[in-house]
């Protein structure tokens, strides 16, 4: 019998994920799947639990949580000999990963699209030993959604991350980079560098619109510093899908990037806090066997 593991983290979805959980193992076992079902804890426990499900060659994994909870459960199927299948059901504040892969941020309707789902490889990123699917920022920028304490995300939602943006791109802060890629070398002062591997970012579906889950690129973006007016005009083009447009904004299309900073600072991988600078960016082609919606008439 085919054999599934549901990992499901109980404070994603404003503590809202065991309205789903039955649905969701029940759906499984409709699908001929002897599930098994891993309740996260604590940090780190979704990477485990898929590291698991490889070593015991499961046949799907399926993850239902925020990007954080999905993160840890790729970042488990990664480099593994053994590659199950990867379900997903967005349950968080933004869900980029999900909104790029065109799965519906209705958790029932995301759980129900894995019986009609098809297999589709996609993308990863690396950086030193951790992995992210969507996004990793560095900059004062960046280092603000660590400001974000969970209740202020329970009742704002992504607004939350835009108030302490705000207050980010009002200081006097400023950071020196050094940054190398296929092309050659970037240096000078930066507010934000953001290194995408999906069309969505933050919620918005056009900060690269013309990065696919699946092209074995890394979307760099490079904003300079600038007066807070350049950051109302690049918050208009970045709603209307042309941020790497404006003049403040540096655009590379890469497959390596490697980034030094004046002082060390952390990024931010999928939300979550990461390595420390200076580092190096690989991207990891097509490495994950993701469930998406199947095709429609």
């Amino acid at each position: 019998m085919k054999k599934a593991m549901f990992i499901w983290n109980p404070s994603s979805g404003k503590e809202k994920a065991a309205d789903y959980k039955d649905f969701a193992e029940k759906t499984l076992t409709e699908m001929g799947y002897d599930a098994d079902t891993r309740e996260t804890t604590g940090p780190g426990d979704a990477t485990h639990f898929a590291e698991e499900a490889c070593e015991k060659r499961y046949d799907l994994v399926v993850a239902m949580g925020g990007d954080g909870t999905i993160n840890e459960a790729v970042s488990g199927l990664a480099e593994k000999e053994h590659e199950p299948l990867f379900g997903l059901v967005p349950l968080g504040t933004v869900n980029d990963f999900a909104r790029a892969l065109g799965i519906s941020l209705n958790p029932e309707e995301a759980i129900e699209g894995l019986k009609t789902g098809r297999e589709k490889r996609v993308d990863i990123g690396k950086v030193g030993d951790q992995y992210f699917m969507n996004i990793l920022a560095i900059g004062e920028i960046a280092e603000s959604t660590y400001e974000v304490e969970p209740e202020q995300k329970t009742k704002l939602g992504a607004f939350a991350y835009f108030v302490e943006g705000v207050k980010a791109v009002a200081s006097d802060e400023v950071t020196t980079f050094v940054i190398e890629h296929d092309h050659g070398t970037w240096e000078g002062e930066a507010k934000l560098v953001l290194v995408a591997l999906t069309n969505s970012v933050g919620g918005f579906e056009k900060l690269a619109p013309e990065a696919l889950t699946d092209d074995g690129l890394l979307h760099l973006y490079i904003v300079e510093n600038a007066a807070l007016p350049a950051f109302v005009r690049m918050a208009t083009a970045l709603v209307r899908g042309k941020f790497e447009e404006d003049p403040a904004v540096e655009a590379i299309h890469t497959t390596r990037v490697s980034i030094r900073t004046s002082e060390p600072l952390s990024c931010n991988i999928d939300g979550d806090e990461g390595s420390t600078t200076p580092f190096d960016i690989e991207i990891m082609p097509r490495h994950i066997r993701a469930v998406v919606p199947g095709e429609t008439d």
